[in-house]
Parts: C-alpha cells; sequence; structure tokens
C-alpha cells in the first residue's frame, strides 16, 4: 500500500487504501481528476473526511496521523535544541518567524536533549520517553526496554514506574538525622522556573541537578587522585 501525499493551496490530500499503480490508473481513466472517495483532506483547521469512507481507511488515516504527531514533537525538539546551541543571540527570533512559542516548544526540546537520536526507542511514543526525561540514562534505558518488552502505553509506564517508587524502602532514618535546608523564598521562586523550562516538577528537578552535580565531582576527584 503506498500512501501519497498531495499538496494544495491550502490543505494536503492524503489517500488510504490503494496502490500508486492503481491510483495512477484511476487518474488516467479519469483525465487526470483525482478520486475524492478514500481521501481524507487535512487543512490548517481540521480534517475533512469524505461520506463513506471505510473503517480500514479510516483506520489507516488515524496510523499516519498519530505518527505524524509523535515525530512531529522529536522534530520540534531537535530544531529548538539546535537553534540554541547555533544561534543563541537570535533562535529566539527564529521561533518567532516560524509562528511557534517557547513554552510550547520547551519540554520538546528538554526531551530531545535527554535522549541522543541513538537512544530513542521507534517503537514508543515521544510521551514514553518524556516520562523518563528526568530519570539517569541507565534508568531510562532499562525502563525503555521494559516499556517495549511489555508493550505498555504511556499511562501503564507512569504507573509502574510509580508502583516501584512506592514500593522502595523508606529512608526514613536518614532523613529524621539530616538537617533541615532553609531555602530564601527568592531562590525557591528561582529553582521553579529552571524546574518549569525543563519541564518537570521541582522535586525531580533538584534531585536531578544535585545527582548531576554530585556524579561530576565524584568524577573530578577520581581524576586527580594520585594512583597508589
Amino acid at each position: 500500500m503506498a500512501n501519497q501525499v498531495e499538496d494544495g493551496k491550502d490543505s494536503k490530500a492524503l489517500m488510504f487504501g490503494r496502490t500508486a499503480e492503481a491510483v495512477s490508473r484511476t487518474r488516467r481513466s479519469a483525465g487526470g481528476a483525482e478520486p475524492r472517495r478514500d481521501q481524507v483532506l487535512t487543512t490548517k483547521m481540521g480534517l475533512h473526511i469524505p461520506a463513506g469512507l471505510a473503517f480500514e481507511d479510516w483506520e489507516r488515516a488515524g496510523h499516519q496521523l498519530s505518527g505524524l504527531l509523535n515525530s512531529s514533537s522529536w522534530w520540534l525538539g531537535d530544531w529548538l535544541v539546535y537553534g540554541k546551541d547555533h544561534y543563541a543571540d537570535r533562535y529566539e527570533r527564529g521561533i518567532c518567524a516560524a509562528g511557534l512559542q517557547y513554552q510550547t516548544l520547551r519540554n520538546y526540546a528538554w526531551v530531545s536533549r535527554r535522549f541522543e537520536l541513538d537512544r530513542r526507542r521507534p517503537a514508543l511514543s515521544f510521551q514514553h520517553h518524556a516520562e523518563l526525561a528526568s530519570l539517569r540514562v541507565d534508568e531510562q534505558d532499562a525502563w525503555l526496554d521494559r516499556a517495549e518488552r511489555m508493550k505498555w502505553s504511556t499511562k501503564q509506564l507512569r504507573n509502574a514506574i510509580r508502583a516501584q517508587r512506592e514500593d522502595a524502602p523508606k529512608q526514613t532514618d536518614v532523613v529524621a538525622t539530616t538537617s533541615r535546608l532553609d531555602v530564601p523564598d527568592n531562590r525557591l521562586q528561582w529553582w521553579h522556573k529552571a524546574a518549569a523550562q525543563a519541564g518537570t516538577e521541582l522535586e525531580e528537578w533538584v534531585m536531578a541537578t544535585l545527582d548531576a552535580a554530585a556524579d561530576q565531582l565524584l568524577k573530578e576527584t577520581d581524576r586527580q587522585s594520585p594512583l597508589v
């Protein structure tokens, strides 16, 4: 089966359920006119679905649209990451010129930066990856493996992560003996803003930031330590 996309002035016709050869024969026999009964017409404002569209064609249309939506999240994220890395002084202008808003893109960019191309799983959605973006790389890969093997939905993955956290032993003794950290309001607001830009909750952002800082410091200490 070949799905053909034909650009019009303000719309695109998505054809489902026909081979390219069959479509070509239909065009020739109709003097170049486009068949309409199996086309889903996309516009900037919505879909025009022909009356009598076969269930199989409707189902295939949904599958294709879902794939485009998932891919577009990665595309936009990668696009913004590239802009921030290469045009730090101009990328916001590019976002405005493209008719996009940074608030919409920031989560896409954060997830895209957390998962290099070769670590992304085609069998899983962008949202699967977003659920794991705040975790360490080894944890991300372990959960991706599990979700792919079990064919979990995003909700099932989220529930599995929550269940594991709830089953983890509570470090009550450690917490009880740890001094309370008093954070000034202005700094707390600053952290909230950073967490929001990272597309995650404050607690997860603080933990991920501290883990990354500790990991870097310990690695530097190990490199500087003399060999015995």
